[in-house]
């Protein structure tokens, strides 16, 4: 199941997630933001539950704004888990 969301106070403008039907990450991909961080990021999160990502990426932020990338993934990662069938 794939699942996109705009991206709000970051410089990368959207995040797409990819989920089994498990709730396990298949992909990510975040449109624009720091580039080779990301791919970083996204790569490393590949394979692991995607509750266990929402959990360690909520929350972080970035300078002083109240959100980040990693933060903005995990919201998409939560919005996707949402929708996933019991």
């Amino acid at each position: 199941m794939t699942h996109s969301r705009a991206n709000r106070g970051t410089c990368s403008e959207k995040t797409t997630v990819t989920l089994d039907e498990h709730g396990m990450i298949q992909s990510i991909v975040v449109d624009d933001g720091c580039d080779g961080n990301l791919q970083g990021i996204c790569t490393l999160l590949q394979g692991c539950s995607a509750r266990d990502a929402v959990s360690r990426l909520q929350g972080i932020r970035c300078d002083d704004k109240p959100t980040s990338c990693p933060h903005q993934i995990s919201l998409c990662l939560a919005e996707a888990l949402e929708k996933l069938p019991e």
